[in-house]
């Protein structure tokens, strides 16, 4: 493509230093590997286990940091912060005044705050900070496995609101028809869209940030590039299996464009995670990229996954896997017993009436997951935080080498 002409311009440049220096490192190019490594090293000890103090300081310096340059890019853009805060003042003038228009009000509040929720959730799985919180297993995957295990037993998707979503309670009358997938997928079709969305959205920062270091000719200090641009230029002989397989990956959208970002973001596709480094140094326009990218994952990736669950879930599915872990040798009875329970209560909570007591269930296996969540997420928070310092901590050795070649 024309636009992308210019790829091979930096790993000609920097294998042109190289043949300049006839394959020998200089003392000033071994020093200055030797500083990267030591200055790594020490980043690396900034972690709450090590140096909780020192990292949880540098953390508030970074935060302060980060909020101080937001604030001067807002004040940048201050004509369309105000035009956003017209609106929202004339959205909050039209929410408070009673009327008839309540009704839609209220509607829109709740779509949006719905629409929100599963919208954050899916920037929070992909956009990083340290490293990805997995949200579909955490929320989005048991949502969809709670929605397809009620539609089997209550024969109907028409849970009553509220308690819907906060709570599933099968419909007074009696259910007509059969349940299908088609029935279920459409039941969650917003929230996995929206969480859909959210990933494509948590790829744009590596991409705006790898096409800024190219149209300004600069390398950030950015681990995921400085990684990018070693794979471009080690020779084929060189390279792992993982190598290869993102150096294909990378030539397939580089050549391919839209069919090719669609491609790599319409499956589970853990090679994905430099797509946006390499669409954003290869000047691939932004349109082409999100575009692709947003209909590879909030549509085709996410009926995919969606589909996979509801199968896995289904009435009779449960029932059968339920069965085999009996079939466990010696822990299979002892196994059994609380899937099944757990199970059975379940169900009785679909059926119970909402001016009567939710049935109460005695198993370990809610306790387990929801200790699971609450370690996944304070691990999230943690990688947030050392990352976080450990970016201050990068500033400062910059800081420090610069006064260095000053002086």
């Amino acid at each position: 493509m024309a636009e992308y002409e210019a790829e091979g311009e930096l790993p000609r440049r920097r294998l042109g230093i190289k043949e300049q220096q006839n394959g020998e490192r200089t003392d000033s190019d071994v020093s200055v590997d030797e500083r990267k490594q030591r200055d790594g090293e020490e980043r690396e000890t900034l972690v709450l286990w090590k140096k909780p103090l020192l990292t949880l300081h540098y953390f508030t310096l970074e935060l302060l940091v980060t909020l101080k340059e937001w604030i001067w890019r807002l004040w940048q853009q201050r004509q369309t912060v105000f035009g956003l805060l017209i609106l929202l003042i004339l959205l909050l003038i039209a929410y408070c005044i009673e009327g008839t228009h309540q009704k839609y009000v209220r509607y829109m509040e709740k779509r949006t705050l719905w629409c929100a929720y599963w919208l954050g959730l899916g920037i929070l799985s992909s956009v990083g900070l340290g490293t990805g919180l997995h949200t579909f297993l955490l929320y989005l995957g048991p949502h969809i496995a709670s929605v397809t295990l009620a539609a089997y037993e209550c024969g109907s998707v028409d849970f009553p609101e509220p308690p819907y979503p906060d709570q599933i309670i099968c419909p007074q009358q009696n259910a007509t028809g059969s349940i299908s997938l088609w029935t279920i997928i459409s039941k969650v079709r917003l929230e996995a869209c929206m969480w859909g969305a959210g990933t494509a959205i948590g790829e744009l920062p590596p991409y705006f940030m790898a096409r800024a270091a190219r149209l300004s000719g600069t390398e950030p200090d950015d681990e995921d590039y400085q990684r990018f641009e070693e794979i471009l230029d080690q020779t084929q002989s060189a390279q792992d299996f993982a190598t290869r397989a993102k150096v294909a990956v990378q030539k397939l959208i580089q050549r391919v464009g839209f069919l090719g970002i669609l491609a790599c973001a319409s499956i589970p596709n853990p090679l994905f995670d430099l797509a946006g480094i390499t669409c954003g140094h290869f000047l691939v326009p932004f349109w082409t990229f999100f575009g692709a990218t947003l209909v590879g994952k909030a549509v085709i990736k996410m009926h995919i996954q969606k589909l996979f669950v509801i199968v896995t879930f289904s009435g009779h599915i449960v029932e059968q896997m339920v069965s085999l872990i009996g079939s466990v040798p010696l822990l299979g009875a002892a196994l059994q017993k609380p899937f099944r329970e757990h199970l059975e209560a379940q169900k009785a909570k679909l059926h119970h009436q909402a001016g009567e007591g939710i049935p109460t269930e005695e198993s370990w296996l809610p306790w387990l997951f929801e200790k699971v969540v609450v370690i996944m997420v304070c691990f999230f928070v943690c990688s947030i935080v050392n990352s976080m310092a450990q970016s201050y901590g990068k500033r400062k050795q910059q800081d420090k080498h610069s006064e260095g070649k000053a002086e």
